[in-house]
C-alpha cells in the first residue's frame, strides 16, 4: 500500500490534500474554531475563502458596501456582473459554494463606534480587522483587547508593488507604514502599545499616488493599489489562523 491509501481519511473529499499536510486532528480542531472576519475588500474577502478553503467550520462576515467598479482591480466579489450587489453576500454564496457545511453568520452593515463597544467579540477565537479606515480599527482592536481576543489586523495595502516586502509582525515592530503609524498613535491614547498581530508592508509607500475622499465612513484618502497586494495580506492574514490552529 502507499501512505496514501493507508490513511483512513475522516475529512470530506475536498479537504483530502490539507488532511494530508496537517493531520485529522488538526482538521477538526480548524473546523471547531469560530472567526469573524470585519471589512470584505481587498484584504479581508481573500482572507473569508482562504479560512473557508482550509477547512474553518464556522465564521461571521461583516460588510455594509455594494461592489463598485472601482473595487475590480483588487477584490474577490468584484465583477463587472456583480456591481451594486452586497458584498457580504457575495462572499456568502462563493464560500458556503466552497464548503456547504460551513456554519454561516452575514452581517450586511457597518460596525460603528457605537456597536464595535457593545459587540460580543468574546464570541469568537479568532477576529481578523480588515478595515481599511483608522478609527473603526482602533476601536475594534481595543474591543478585542479589552475582551481578551485574538485579533489579526491588516495595515495599509495601497501604494506598495513589492510582495516580497509584506509580513507579518507586532503593531509595535510595524515600519515604512503611515496608516500603521496612525493606528499606533490613537491606540497609544488608549493604553494599548504591543500585543497586537498584524500584516504590514515594509516597502516605502508611493505617496504620489494618494487621493483625498469626502471623508464619509471615516476614510479621509486611499492609495493607488494594485491586484496582488491586498490578496497578500489576506493570505498572510489567513496563515496566522491556521498555524496556529495546527500548531506551526
Amino acid at each position: 500500500m502507499t501512505p496514501e491509501t493507508e490513511i483512513n481519511h475522516a475529512a470530506p473529499s475536498w479537504l483530502q490534500r490539507t488532511e494530508l499536510l496537517v493531520g485529522t486532528d488538526a482538521l477538526v480542531r480548524l473546523k471547531d474554531i469560530n472567526v469573524l472576519v470585519i471589512g470584505l475588500g481587498g484584504v479581508g474577502s481573500y482572507a473569508a475563502e482562504f479560512l473557508a478553503r482550509a477547512g474553518v467550520g464556522k465564521m461571521t462576515i461583516v460588510d455594509g458596501d455594494t461592489v463598485d467598479l472601482t473595487n475590480t482591480n483588487r477584490q474577490l466579489s468584484a465583477l463587472h456582473s456583480t456591481v451594486g450587489r452586497s458584498k457580504a453576500g457575495i462572499m456568502a454564496d462563493r464560500m458556503r459554494d466552497i464548503n456547504p457545511e460551513l456554519d454561516l453568520t452575514v452581517k450586511e452593515s457597518f460596525l460603528t463606534p457605537e456597536v464595535v463597544k457593545a459587540f460580543p467579540f468574546r464570541e469568537y477565537n479568532f477576529v481578523f480587522d480588515c478595515i481599511d479606515s483608522v478609527q473603526p480599527k482602533q476601536y475594534v482592536i481595543v474591543a478585542c483587547k479589552q475582551q481578551n481576543v485574538r485579533v489579526v489586523s491588516s495595515m495599509g495595502a495601497g501604494g506598495r508593488l513589492d510582495p516580497s516586502k509584506v509580513q507579518v509582525a507586532d503593531i509595535s515592530q510595524t515600519f515604512n507604514c503611515p496608516f500603521a503609524q496612525q493606528v499606533r498613535k490613537g491606540l497609544k491614547r488608549k493604553g494599548v502599545r504591543r500585543g497586537v498581530t498584524v500584516v504590514f508592508s515594509s516597502e516605502p509607500v508611493d505617496r504620489s499616488t494618494c487621493m483625498m475622499t469626502d471623508g464619509s465612513r471615516f476614510k479621509k484618502s486611499f492609495y493607488g493599489t494594485i491586484s496582488y497586494i491586498p490578496a497578500l495580506f489576506g493570505l498572510h492574514m489567513a496563515s496566522v489562523v491556521v498555524r496556529e490552529v495546527v500548531g506551526r
